[in-house]
């Protein structure tokens, strides 16, 4: 079933729908409310609004110009950004900046909290104000994100980028209690002498013990007779 507009190809239909838009989005309820005060005040005086409404006179005089300076309209009634101009600014040396840089680039998007304890001995010895973990998030998003993402090359030569995959993690707010409570796995694949070798690594959260197995594959199979090997708890 195909859905199809029935004012397609009316003249001036999509002009008059985006005037329409505007009338009821762009008006917001208070600019409304303003304009209905301001016409309390030109029908029923100062005192009356101010006392009707309790409004100081002020306000009252600067709602006015705002209508005057926006040739009456009434989308000049709705609230301004209340953003300083002058804001305060990061200041920081462009040695720890660079420190940064090189964290992110010798480990490509290492997070922050990571980036933090790396930092903080370079900062130890250079005798340099460590940034807390949230500035550092900061930074690096004040530096453009330093993000590396993995891309392919297509049979036409195009460089496009690959979709990240989603992956079960840790949450932070996790705390392991006991031996076996939480594991961390990973595998690092290396090729040797043109044949390719896996290693299989596993870390109890909570004791920091470790363990290694060298495997020709990195199916589930292999995964199952290395948790039988050591006796990892499923």
């Amino acid at each position: 079933m195909r859905i199809q507009c029935k004012y397609r190809g009316v003249k001036g239909f999509v002009k008059l729908y985006q005037y329409g838009l505007k009338w009821r989005h762009m008006i917001t309820d208070k600019a409304k409310s303003k304009a209905k005060i301001l016409s309390f005040w030109q029908n029923y005086g100062l005192e009356a609004t101010m006392s009707a409404f309790n409004i100081k006179k002020r306000t009252l005089y600067y709602w006015k110009k705002q209508l005057k300076e926006g040739q009456g309209k009434l989308e000049s009634l709705n609230e301004k950004s209340k953003r300083p101009k002058n804001i305060r600014r990061r200041d920081w040396s462009e040695t720890i900046k660079n420190q940064i840089k090189k964290l992110r680039d010798e480990h490509p998007n290492l997070g922050k909290d990571k980036i933090y304890v790396l930092l903080k001995p370079y900062c130890q010895t250079n005798k340099l104000i460590l940034p807390s973990i949230s500035t550092i998030g900061n930074l690096i998003r004040d530096m453009g994100g330093l993000q590396k993402f993995p891309a392919k090359v297509r049979h036409n030569g195009q460089i496009v980028r690959l979709k990240r995959t989603k992956r079960t993690r840790k949450p932070k707010s996790f705390i392991a209690l006991y031996p076996g409570h939480c594991g961390s796995f990973d595998t690092v694949e290396r090729v040797i002498h043109g044949s390719k070798r896996y290693i299989i690594t596993f870390t109890d959260v909570y004791s920091r013990f470790s363990l290694a197995w060298a495997t020709s594959s990195h199916a589930s199979k292999a995964a199952k007779d290395f948790f039988e090997l050591y006796n990892v708890p499923i």
